[in-house]
């Protein structure tokens, strides 16, 4: 049934946004009771928080690749994967919508869920490409970590979600590449 609910939940939050997503619209489409809503999510934000919890994938640790160039290649596309699923779709649609005020309620969820822990492995992939020397010491910092999480973000807010296929490979090579190295 929360499968239902979530599936629910990410669709009218894609089709209509988030101020048109409705406990009732969600309690129809997953063929629940609103009632058996309230009783889990005591409003709509914590709904949205834990469907998009519970089915945007969770950076993990990124395999060895032997280059660091490699490694955040295979790290970035999985984020662009990410951006044009039916949760990123969810993702986009809300933060297309919110304003400042109410983009504060899904700070916390961003900041704890998505950005500190890709931050986390993109530090994890820069300490070993300093290990390996593909990576110079000086570039092992919390501001070029920070670097592709916010593009991403950048991409899909600023400009639309212009998450191409090369945008993995151009964003490694022209920008953190270059930062690596020099």
């Amino acid at each position: 049934m929360e499968t239902a609910i979530f599936d629910a939940t990410l669709d009218q939050l894609t089709s209509g946004g988030f101020a048109r997503l409705t406990m009732e619209g969600v309690a129809q489409a997953a063929r629940t009771g609103k009632a058996a809503l309230y009783r889990r999510w005591a409003s709509k934000v914590e709904l949205v928080i834990d469907a998009l919890d519970s089915t945007l994938p969770r950076p993990s640790d990124t395999p060895d690749l032997g280059s660091a160039r490699e490694e955040l290649l295979y790290l970035v596309e999985s984020f662009a994967a990410v951006v044009h699923s039916r949760s990123g779709g969810a993702m986009h649609a809300l933060m297309a919508e919110l304003d400042h005020e109410q983009a504060a309620l899904f700070k916390d969820f961003m900041a704890q869920r998505v950005i500190e822990p890709t931050k986390g492995v993109i530090l994890d992939i820069l300490r070993r490409g300093a290990e390996r020397g593909d990576v110079r010491p000086g570039a092992v910092t919390s501001m070029v970590a920070d670097l592709a999480p916010a593009m991403l973000l950048y991409r899909v807010k600023i400009c639309g979600g212009q998450v191409g296929p090369e945008f993995a490979t151009e964003l490694v090579d022209e920008v953190m590449v270059p930062l690596m190295r020099n």
